[in-house]
């Protein structure tokens, strides 16, 4: 319920402090107190439009509290624990207007948008006039209206997950055709190039190796001919080691002979003759060392140079290869197996649409009778409200190819307000007495289904007599039994179901400084008077004040 409602500096309105109870609560006052700018301010503070001629004359801002009571499990509750808002005991809606335009909006202290204030308190309170058509356009918001009615959240909700896992299962199908189209797009590209690095069969590392090995391969080739060039020397016709050693034999003899002179030779000549022999190793350790294969390097340099190309093709380096090769027999792979996962899915997907056909059908088989039942309940409160020959029709339009979350049905709510009419919207053929009277009724039947917690009656019962105010009254009062009911009305009929009595004036403060809007609680007596003065009009006479008290005995 609403508890509280405080006002600062809007329009007429300094300052207002006003306590709320439960049941019904009345307003009235003269044309031009201030009820509408009460009812703009609490618009404002529920996530209305803001305006800048809402602020006070002469101050920089203006300010509207409400402060609402809620049950725990209201889905009120959930929205602000979704948006991480402090779920407090209480649930303060607070907007402040400045005069330039701007506007701010909290909840529970916490800044929030204004359309976040907006989903909160149209949650919270409903507010009806005359004029007012929002719960009646909306075909969502009839839809949700027969559900209430017909407790048909159970229903609702599993078509609600039905429609969710057959939108999941349909996307599953959507990509892995998606899938399955890129690889069979890409076959043939990817065929060729897995035979070709197939047979390349790239080993991470191995360009390395090749480059080292290539390496080698070169020096060695460079270097053989000088190899060659000094076994020529060491090895050849004119080798030097023949020679010597004839040389020295030759001397031996000498020394033989007692020439003893060339010993200093002959060891020179042994030591060189050494000398060559280790050279002579060395060269053939060298030459099996270098033991240099032409083939051997063309092998390596093709080994190589086509790694290197099939790098530079897949925009890779050499060792990235296997991650090609891997990724384009993958989409063989997904070419093979996709069209089998492709039909697992389109399984699943007719699987989850059966599903939902069958909770939907379920879904709208409850709107049916549940739509014949508003119909009845909210005709069989026509009569009092002097609409005995109008029709209020339930629209109920199932169409089995619509798929949404609420399922294929499409709900309006039309009014025959004569015989012989053509039904149709409440809006395009009730007039503007009726289509109050009608959503009254409307009210009445959902009270306990759906409703918000508080309702609030703009100046419903303008235009109408007193048979059809003291009905509109009665149901007014058996609304407040089960939600929290707040009326502006100049009927006297209205005014005396209700549980309290608020008046609504203008103050001169002082002295012609300035007029303010105030709201007076009325006691026994004084609510006696302002009853009478709604029977009477400008002067209350005797006659009035006994038929006031009359009225409020009566209802009382």
């Amino acid at each position: 319920m609403l508890n509280a409602l405080s006002v600062r500096n809007i329009v007429l309105i300094d300052q207002l402090d006003l306590a709320l109870d439960a049941g019904m609560t009345v307003l009235t006052g003269e044309t031009g107190a201030g009820k509408s700018i009460l009812l703009d301010a609490l618009t404002l503070a529920l996530g209305g439009r803001g305006d800048a001629s809402l602020v006070r004359q002469g101050q920089e801002s203006g300010q509207v509290v409400a402060v609402v009571e809620l049950a725990a499990d209201h889905p009120a509750r959930a929205l602000l624990r979704d948006n991480a808002i402090p779920d407090d005991e209480d649930v303060i809606l607070r907007r402040v207007q400045f005069a330039d335009g701007r506007t701010r909006a909290f909840i529970n202290d916490q800044p929030v948008s204004a359309s976040l204030l907006q989903k909160v308190g149209s949650q919270v309170v409903e507010i009806h006039g005359q004029h007012d058509d929002r719960a009646l356009v909306d075909v969502a918001t009839h839809r949700a209206a027969l559900d209430a009615f017909g407790e048909l959240s159970a229903e609702a909700d599993a078509v609600r997950d039905c429609w969710a896992a057959l939108i999941e299962a349909q996307q599953a199908v959507t990509e892995q055709r998606a899938l399955v189209a890129e690889a069979l797009a890409a076959e043939d590209y990817a065929r060729h190039t897995v035979e070709e690095l197939s047979k390349l069969n790239p080993v991470a590392g191995e360009e390395e190796e090749l480059a080292e090995r290539r390496q080698q391969l070169q020096q060695a080739e460079k270097a053989a001919s000088d190899v060659v060039e000094i076994d020529e020397i060491l090895n050849g016709p004119n080798a030097p080691t023949p020679t010597l050693a004839s040389l020295m034999r030759r001397l031996m003899r000498k020394i033989d002979g007692g020439a003893e002179l060339f010993q200093p030779i002959v060891d020179a000549l042994d030591a060189s003759l050494t000398t060559l022999d280790r050279t002579g190793d060395a060269l053939e350790e060298l030459k099996r060392e270098m033991a240099f294969d032409p083939a051997e390097l063309e092998d390596v340099e093709e080994r190589l140079f086509a790694l290197r190309a099939a790098a530079r093709k897949h925009q890779t380096d050499c060792d990235g290869l296997a991650d090609v090769l891997a990724k384009y027999a993958g989409d063989l792979e997904t070419l093979q197996s996709g069209e089998t996962r492709l039909k697992a899915l389109e399984a699943e997907e007719a699987t989850a649409r059966a599903r939902y056909r069958e909770a939907a059908d379920i879904l709208s088989v409850g709107r049916k009778k549940a739509a014949d039942a508003l119909s009845k309940a909210v005709e069989a409160e026509l009569p009092d409200l002097k609409l005995g020959a109008a029709r209020f029709i339930v629209d109920h339009q199932a169409d089995g190819e619509r798929v949404s979350a609420a399922g294929y049905d499409q709900i309006a709510f039309h009014v025959q307000t004569n015989p012989g009419t053509a039904p149709g919207p409440l809006l395009k053929v009730a007039s503007g007495g009726e289509l109050s009277r009608f959503l009254l009724a409307l009210k009445v039947v959902l009270a306990d289904r759906g409703s918000a917690p508080v309702l609030i009656f703009d100046e419903i019962d303008t235009g109408v007599g007193g048979a059809v105010a003291d009905a509109i009254g009665r149901r007014l009062s058996r609304l407040a039994q089960t939600v929290q009911v707040l009326t502006v009305t100049h009927a006297p009929q209205v005014a005396a179901g209700a549980n309290r009595h608020l008046l609504i004036e203008k103050q001169m403060v002082e002295e012609g400084a300035f007029v303010r809007t105030h709201v007076r609680p009325l006691d026994k007596a004084a609510r006696q008077e302002e009853v009478a003065r709604m029977l009477a009009g400008a002067e209350i006479t005797k006659e009035a004040r006994a038929a006031a008290k009359k009225l409020l005995a009566a209802v009382g």
